[in-house]
């Protein structure tokens, strides 16, 4: 497999809109981790390597608009009861609306969900195709080598269906993926922050540590292929069924570059290879049947 600088653009589910197959996230460093001046170096040397995707929410430090496509949240919010919270006046019915009216003002072309079951997409596609409303075209789902049923068996059925694409993020873990904790937690590392005492439980954990000899031995196989672990990574995530865009997590220059330049196809034998070692291929519905 060879390596590239940059991967192009798809489709953001079956929608007309073409995101970058990469897109920068921008959730624990920006606004906290890294300088207003990293985080500025970082969005240029993305856009200026084809990345048009930069994904923020209200929490988020977030961008400007011209040639990008700029993501948020709502949700999470402020602090007061009208700033937070999806209550008994934020049904499903009711965001469909509120989506439906924000695209209509040209406040925003498309609409998304963030962390929803397939149950309450299904629930939100219905209620557009009933009331004539504008249903999403994407969710955006938490996806890598320890976290694969949703995206491999869930959504790509919600994709032939009615069209939604999958944004995932975390492709690395949360660095786990790396190898960076196969010696312990680093100073320096998300899981010594503030704030993330359930990181450094989970890669202390039993699971933990056979996650990270499942690392090690993926870590050969990228060396094998001359690429880094986390090139590996990120083409695995791109090569599954419905995945309109993988979000990078990075905190400087170097990581980015890295990230950007991933392997140009994933074939078969190396899939194979890579599910033989994580041993935690989903099956689906039919293959269930079967």
């Amino acid at each position: 497999m060879r390596s590239i600088k940059y991967c192009g653009q798809r489709n953001l589910g079956k929608s007309g809109l073409r995101v970058s197959c990469l897109g920068l996230g921008t959730w624990v460093t920006f606004g906290s981790q890294i300088s207003d001046e990293m985080a500025e170096n970082l969005m240029t040397l993305a856009y200026e390597n084809g990345v048009n995707l930069f994904d923020t929410a209200e929490v988020y430090a977030s961008g400007r608009r011209s040639s990008f496509v700029i993501t948020t949240k709502i949700y999470w919010g402020g602090q007061a009861e009208t700033e937070r919270g999806l209550s008994r006046k934020h049904i499903i019915e009711e965001i469909v609306r509120a989506m439906t009216f924000v695209i209509n003002q040209g406040m925003a072309m498309y609409w998304g969900t963030s962390r929803w079951s397939a149950m309450e997409i299904m629930e939100a596609y219905s209620v557009a195709r009933q009331f004539n409303l504008i249903p999403p075209v994407c969710e955006q789902a938490e996806y890598h080598y320890f976290q694969r049923d949703k995206v491999e068996v869930q959504l790509p059925e919600l994709y032939h269906k009615i069209g939604v694409g999958a944004m995932t993020w975390s492709p690395l873990a949360c660095g786990l993926i790396t190898g960076k904790y196969s010696d312990g937690v680093p100073e320096c590392s998300r899981a010594a922050m503030k704030g993330y005492q359930w990181l450094r439980e989970r890669v202390n954990s039993e699971e933990g540590r056979r996650q990270l000899a499942k690392i090690k031995e993926l870590h050969l196989l990228a060396d094998r292929l001359g690429c880094t672990a986390a090139q590996l990574a990120i083409a695995w995530c791109l090569r599954s069924e419905g995945v309109s865009s993988v979000l990078l997590g990075v905190s400087n220059t170097d990581q980015l570059l890295e990230n950007l330049g991933i392997l140009s196809q994933m074939n078969p034998q190396t899939v194979t290879e890579m599910d033989a070692v994580l041993g935690n291929k989903p099956h689906s519905k039919k293959e269930s049947r079967a």
